[in-house]
């Protein structure tokens, strides 16, 4: 490969930062949460168009998904992104403690708003470098909305968006430079509603059947589960209606909300199927009827090594961002509000060699990562979980992190709504941009790691076609207008 032909390209993400960092900015003044995101996915359209991609609207029947693609043949490449926020995070960015912008108001506590921006970067990268050495290949970035608890790409996957791709990269803004390589757990949300007979609580008992009791009953049921279910999975709940106020009248109405999580697919499913017969029987044992809505489900990650050592490789030779005393400042000033919150580098580091770990063991207490941390080999499902789950059973996907953060910021905080802007989260999103280039033009250079690439998915996937964990008749949620 011609590394000088390599460097223009990626220094193309140089020659549009501002619009980037713009965007991103615009992004997360105007938070919107899952399938809401219709400014978001408008700015990140405009971008695209201007920039010359062509983009098709509507993915999948999703009023804020979207895709931007240049070039032609193979190989088919995508690039992942998100624009979307989280509610009750709203923050005031470069403040070093909580002043909510509007009072329970959205927030960017995940970083998506440099998300999405910093594909957009890459895949325009990229671009160039085709352009420039007239070579085959398409370059697809997607706007992907509804991560947080939408799985916005599981129903992109469901509906075939993925199909044509023959690999695709992601990142996430983070706390630490670094390949990912574990897995995610899988998951499965279920409303579960109650129909019963209002009655007067006290004289007339026996014509009720208690909804809410159904509820207590289900919710007693799971409690009992959860004994008799592998330790790696997790079964969470929440009562969303109890029926009203009144405790003199028999509830007849009464829902919860479940989340079921498990290191594979396979295994929420088999745990879905318990939790509906707790929920029959709860229905039996009151004389109510049950309902249970599916809302969404999220497959786990398949790591693949192949595209994630192209990733690292990337990630070490592209030159790291400048970090300032000013950004140690900030970080430093954030780090006192979460004195609590564990050290992620020291458990980082616990997955190396000891060998590995040595050079770092100096900066688990630093305020900023400053340097690229080796690849892992433990692919350990990771706490949470991420409908990029279910591009990775599509095709092969990898991922990594950069620094935007200061290190062990709480996820899903108003800590991290606060470095949203910083100078630190715009070099952070600007590298990664150049990371995820790098490494697409590393497999357009060498189609071989591709094909490795496809025989590592197609032995993970053990000859089993994807199926999709959501139900056909599911539509995603998005509000009605």
């Amino acid at each position: 490969m011609n590394m000088d032909r390599k460097k223009h390209a990626l220094d193309t993400v140089d020659r549009i930062a501002g619009t980037i960092t713009a965007l991103s900015d615009a992004i997360f003044d105007q938070p919107e949460t899952a399938y809401t995101e219709v400014t978001a996915a408008a700015r990140q359209i405009d971008v695209l168009r201007q920039l010359g991609f062509t983009v098709e609207e509507k993915l999948a029947g999703i009023p804020t998904a979207f895709s931007g693609r240049w070039g032609q043949g193979h190989p088919v490449i995508g690039i992942l992104g998100e624009f979307d926020a989280l509610s009750g995070l709203s923050q005031e960015a470069g403040n070093s403690r909580p002043k909510p912008l509007v009072s329970g108001g959205n927030g960017h506590g995940c970083g998506h708003n440099l998300l999405g921006s910093a594909g957009i970067a890459a895949a325009q990268a990229v671009r160039t470098y085709l352009e420039e050495n007239k070579l085959a290949g398409t370059i697809i970035y997607f706007g992907c909305p509804a991560e947080e608890g939408g799985s916005g790409k599981g129903f992109m996957a469901r509906d075939g968006v993925f199909d044509e791709l023959d690999c695709a990269v992601s990142w996430h803004p983070g706390d630490m430079n670094c390949t990912v390589v574990s897995s995610s757990l899988a998951n499965i949300v279920v409303r579960y509603h109650f129909t019963g007979k209002p009655a007067h609580a006290a004289a007339s008992p026996h014509l009720g059947r208690s909804a809410l009791d159904a509820v207590t009953l289900m919710n007693t049921g799971v409690q009992f589960l959860r004994e008799h279910i592998i330790q790696e999975a997790r079964i969470h709940y929440a009562v969303t209606d109890t029926g009203g106020f009144s405790a003199n009248v028999v509830q007849a109405e009464a829902e919860a909300l479940y989340m079921i999580r498990a290191p594979k697919i396979e295994q929420v499913n088999e745990i879905y199927a318990r939790v509906n017969d707790i929920a029959k029987g709860a229905a039996l044992m009151t004389g109510t009827k049950e309902k249970h809505i599916f809302v969404k489900a999220t497959s786990d990650i398949l790591p693949n090594l192949a595209l994630e050592t192209v990733m690292q490789k990337n990630l070490e030779e592209i030159p790291l961002p400048e970090v300032t005393a000013e950004d140690i400042a900030f970080a430093e000033a954030l780090r006192r509000t979460y004195s609590n919150c564990g050290n992620s580098m020291q458990k980082y580091l616990a997955k190396l060699s000891p060998e590995q770990a040595a050079p770092f063991r100096d900066h688990v207490n630093d305020a900023v990562c400053t340097f690229v941390l080796p690849m892992q080999s433990d692919e350990t499902p990771m706490a949470g979980s991420s409908d990029v789950g279910d591009v990775s059973q599509v095709c092969p996907v990898a991922q990594i992190n950069t620094a935007t953060i200061a290190l062990d910021t709480p996820g899903h905080s108003w800590q991290v709504t606060a470095q949203g802007k910083s100078p630190l989260a715009h070099k952070g999103e600007l590298y990664a941009a150049k990371v995820m280039a790098g490494s697409v033009i590393d497999l357009l250079e060498n189609p071989e790691i591709i094909a490795e690439a496809k025989a590592e998915y197609a032995r993970r996937r053990n000859g089993i076609p994807f199926v999709s964990p959501i139900p056909a008749r599911t539509k995603p949620p998005v509000p009605k207008k």
